[in-house]
């Protein structure tokens, strides 16, 4: 399905109903919306894992302006304010009020986005192997990369993050050599081939000079202001797990709930699903304000 949004059309789908009988009347579940990694990604690496929540949820899977199946817009508008503006259209648009909003990597950049900027909007936030500034960790990264995947991939890490190396020949070498040793478990091929990419949208965001290389919101973390779970893996080497802890050192500490994931790389669901959900589950659920 597609909805028009802030002047483009965005693709969603929806797993679960939002109105369920109890008893004489009827329940409203909470309204989970997903934002997918990338950017140029889909939402398709979030199933089926995630549809397991729509016991508990409304479960929506968003797919992001230039991304997926959603329409292109222009490069333009290919930046995180829109993209987090968008959350927030897209919500009203479908009169969805107090969203959990869930990000993983990329996805949790546009959460942050959207919860700084609207953040009397969400009811809860949960963000997963992300970061809050663009240049941070880089030498951590290719040391990541070169204990994982060896001295080709530690090269190519220190091209990308240290050179920023962004050309089309890199970036694809990259999801060749160094994206299969983003998890533990290893690549599961029918995630990639099932998936909707375009590579110019990961490419515009990490051009030299680009926001992915530029951005940096940890002066308005301190604007979000309600219950946060974050989760990262020990052994990321996309996004180390030390990005996730400065988040966490940032925002109320009475808002947060930092989860850390040993011998667990980016995403950490592919590593530790049956923990992350069980832990992702409870946080939905829970109804307590204060989660430090």
């Amino acid at each position: 399905m597609k909805i028009s949004v802030n002047g483009t059309r965005l693709f969603f789908d929806v797993e679960g109903a939002s109105l369920v009988p109890d008893g004489s009347s009827m329940r409203q579940k909470p309204t989970l919306v997903l934002l997918h990694g990338g950017p140029g990604f889909d939402h398709s690496a979030f199933k089926p894992a995630f549809s397991a929540l729509a016991d508990i949820a409304q479960v929506i899977f968003l797919e992001h302006r230039g991304n997926g199946r959603s329409d292109p817009a222009t490069c333009e508008t290919w930046n995180l304010a829109q993209w987090g503006d968008d959350v927030r259209g897209f919500c009203d648009a479908l009169g969805i009020e107090r969203p959990i909003v869930l990000g993983v990597s990329f996805g949790g950049m546009v959460a942050m986005a959207y919860a700084t900027r609207h953040p009397e909007h969400p009811a809860k936030l949960i963000l997963v192997s992300t970061e809050a500034a663009g240049t941070s960790y880089r030498e951590r990264r290719v040391e990541l990369f070169r204990r994982l995947g060896g001295a080709e991939v530690g090269a190519l890490a220190q091209r990308r993050f240290i050179e920023r190396q962004t050309d089309a020949a890199t970036m694809a070498a990259w999801v060749r050599l160094a994206m299969p040793h983003y998890t533990r478990s290893g690549p599961k091929p029918e995630v990639a081939t099932r998936a909707v990419l375009h590579p110019e949208v990961l490419r515009w965001f990490t051009r030299p000079g680009g926001e992915g290389q530029a951005f940096d919101m940890f002066p308005d973390l301190p604007r979000i202001c309600c219950p946060t779970l974050i989760l990262g893996g020990e052994d990321d080497p996309m996004t180390p797990i030390e990005s996730q802890a400065d988040i966490a050192a940032v925002l109320p500490p009475e808002l947060v709930r930092f989860e850390r994931f040993a011998d667990c790389g980016h995403g950490v669901i592919a590593d530790a699903e049956t923990r992350a959900m069980a832990i992702i589950r409870d946080f939905i659920v829970a109804e307590n304000v204060t989660v430090g």
